[in-house]
């Protein structure tokens, strides 16, 4: 298993909760300070580039119109690191292909990340989450199709070298298609999608690519695991599904004591307590499957966390959505969440969120990259032993 350093690049400083209708899409930027905002993205870059030296690999997402994920264009971070890392795997998820028009454009920003790492990327691709739709000015229908449509055409830019050609799809025309520069992987770097139901999981599965799956918990993950596995059969694919198709993202705190341990695990939940998203933007018609708005007709759930949401640590701790603790303790929730949901190859830890300090989320990466890592990458091994 291999770690990843995850951090949303969070603007942690907004108004009590009562104070605005939405985190997400019509929050007023008033509330955001330049010049704390400026010290934010080099204290994140750092603990990125610490996370290099560290030996552990790195991830960023992009996320917009939101102080939860400051980062609108994931591949400008992500061109930085390219530079200025060494030996980190470089993951990128995701691009949210569905809502972006240019997907030649993602092709080469990609392929050129690629490039100045010398071959480090890992690239990942989104449909989007709702509240994402109309700060895009998108189409919430058809949004998957778009998505794979993109990803054909991208994959073909990244793959054809002998001049251009052309692509005529449903949603995207491009007439001349001849990308300099073209990868340094080859083919073509690692491709990942996230998804969380089991028609998407089953996609994913039937075209091989790596999954990732966000704090879905045991039954959850399990859930989509499964049907990766399923599509992945359903494809004829040879073999079985091995642990590094599998990927997991959950918050992480490690400390030198479980007291320690814990009271940084609950700063990151601020992750989950600042979500205040209203339904309009959480369902816009069109994102969600039939089935999907009857169960949340029946439930009155859309989406997993609602409004006004008081996150408990004890809680989300028994439902694999944090492990914490010590880092004896902390290898042993990994261990049992991998044991739950059949293996996974890589562990997408959130390590910095909210008010967590920049002394105390380096604490945790040191904790992590000497005491736990060197542990997770030996999980398969044993697994396959236990076999």
């Amino acid at each position: 298993m291999r770690t990843f350093h995850f951090s949303e690049g969070a603007f942690h400083h907004l108004p009590e909760e009562r104070d605005y209708a939405s985190v997400r899409v019509s929050m007023p930027n008033r509330y955001y300070d330049p010049k704390i905002g400026a010290d934010l993205y080099h204290r994140y870059l750092d603990e990125w580039l610490i996370a290099d030296d560290l030996g552990l690999d790195i991830m960023v997402n992009e996320h917009h119109q939101t102080p939860t994920c400051v980062d609108p264009a994931a591949p400008l971070l992500l061109s930085i690191l390219a530079r200025q890392t060494k030996k980190a795997r470089l993951l990128i998820l995701g691009n949210p292909i569905a809502n972006r028009n240019q997907p030649v454009r993602v092709a080469e920003e990609m392929a050129m990340i690629d490039v100045i790492s010398r071959g480090r990327l890992e690239c990942g691709f989104v449909r989007s989450v709702p509240y994402e739709v109309p700060a895009a000015n998108s189409n919430p229908n058809r949004m998957t199709e778009r998505m794979y449509e993109a990803l054909d055409l991208i994959k073909a830019a990244w793959t054809h070298h002998d001049g251009p050609f052309s692509f005529e799809g449903r949603f995207f025309h491009h007439r001349c298609v001849n990308i300099w520069p073209r990868p340094y992987q080859q083919p073509h770097p690692p491709i990942w999608i996230s998804s969380s139901s089991a028609s998407g999981a089953q996609q994913v599965g039937a075209a091989g690519h790596i999954i990732a799956t966000f704090h879905t918990g045991f039954d959850g993950t399990k859930f989509v695991f499964d049907n990766y596995r399923k599509g992945w059969a359903a494809a004829g694919r040879k073999g079985e599904v091995t642990d590094d198709r599998l990927a997991y993202s959950a918050l992480v705190y490690v400390g030198d004591t479980e007291e320690e341990g814990r009271a940084g695990a609950q700063k990151l939940l601020w992750y989950l307590s600042h979500n205040k998203v209203p339904t309009h933007f959480r369902n816009p018609p069109g994102y969600n499957s039939l089935d999907a708005n009857i169960k949340a007709l029946r439930t009155g759930k859309v989406g997993t966390r609602e409004p006004g949401f008081v996150p408990d640590l004890d809680h989300e701790i028994s439902t694999g959505t944090v492990f914490c603790g010590t880092p004896d303790t902390v290898y042993k929730q990994i261990k049992s969440f991998y044991d739950h949901v059949g293996g996974f190859g890589h562990l997408l830890s959130m390590g910095q969120a909210g008010f967590l300090e920049h002394e105390d989320t380096v604490k945790s990466l040191k904790l992590i990259a000497k005491e736990l890592d060197p542990r997770l990458r030996e999980l398969k091994v044993t697994r396959e032993a236990a076999e």
